[in-house]
């Protein structure tokens, strides 16, 4: 049988850039610190350094204790409204009131102790609040303006590098009706983060009505899964191979988040919702 490695290829001229992601690891942090030189002391212990066109994914909750984001669940106050929600939904009443300070919007919620909410144009569960990977009875809440953060970031490293790279804070999210999480990007500096496909054709010449692909996210769930979600301490990863258009421009979430009234999630458990009366109510 003839060696696949050795075999003649007379289209690799014409194939696509290989995609990789290389996770970083970098110390166990519980307390603010100095992300830019950490980020540089992951890259030289891994011998690695920053070219032009790579991104790299920074985990969310790493940039947010370097900034001090993290609360012990003591001092929070909770409200009467705070409590009331975490006795209907069975919560712990601090991670209730912060999920009120945090979100931007609350929906509702289940009684596994979980809000769904929007923040920041996410919508995820409990505001992005994360309990892992922190010391008991701490919280860790995004950070304060992500994009804020993620360009301040990609600045940073590119003074220093000389070099010109897209930069993603990352998160895990629960996909609608699907069980395990996936890599989000919570804010993206760098590069734009949406391909829009629309007018063009597909392979038998329909154009294309409604398709815009969101490369921030493709990446960040790219980069989620080198980096991990439990005790791998590697809050960073270096993507290097992807196709994007590079820009200095500001991005913020209006860039990357649809209007409710455009997501067939929320539109149509809220207002669009069927009534239990009308055609085509299904009972689950």
């Amino acid at each position: 049988m003839a060696d696949c490695a050795r075999s003649p290829n007379k289209k690799a001229a014409s194939m696509p850039q290989a995609l990789t992601a290389i996770p970083l690891s970098a110390p166990v942090r519980d307390e603010p610190f100095d992300l830019i030189e950490t980020i540089f002391g992951s890259l030289a212990a891994a011998d690695m350094t920053l070219k032009d066109g790579d991104v790299l994914a920074v985990s969310s909750k790493y940039a947010a204790i370097a900034a001090g984001r993290i609360f012990s669940l003591d001092d929070i106050r909770p409200s009467v409204r705070a409590e009331q929600l975490a006795g209907r939904y069975n919560m712990d009443t601090a991670i209730a009131q912060l999920v009120i300070d945090e979100a931007d919007h609350i929906f509702g919620g289940i009684e596994l102790g979980f809000l769904l909410t929007e923040k920041g144009g996410v919508i995820s569960p409990n505001a992005g609040l994360d309990r892992s990977n922190i010391p008991s009875g701490k919280a860790v809440l995004l950070p304060r303006d992500p994009f804020r953060t993620a360009e301040t970031i990609r600045r940073a490293l590119q003074t220093q590098l000389g070099c010109r790279i897209g930069l993603i804070l990352t998160d895990s999210w629960l996909m609608p009706g699907r069980y395990g999480t996936t890599g989000i990007a919570i804010a993206i500096a760098g590069f734009q983060p949406i391909r829009d496909e629309r007018g063009k054709q597909d392979l038998f010449g329909n154009p294309m009505a409604v398709t815009q692909i969101g490369l921030a996210d493709a990446l960040a769930a790219c980069a989620q899964i080198v980096m991990g979600e439990r005790a791998e301490a590697t809050p960073f990863a270096l993507i290097r191979g992807a196709k994007l258009d590079l820009t200095d421009a500001p991005i913020s979430s209006a860039d990357v988040s649809i209007p409710w009234r455009h997501c067939i999630y929320v539109e149509s458990l809220t207002l669009g919702l069927l009534l239990a009366d009308e055609p085509g109510k299904v009972t689950v």
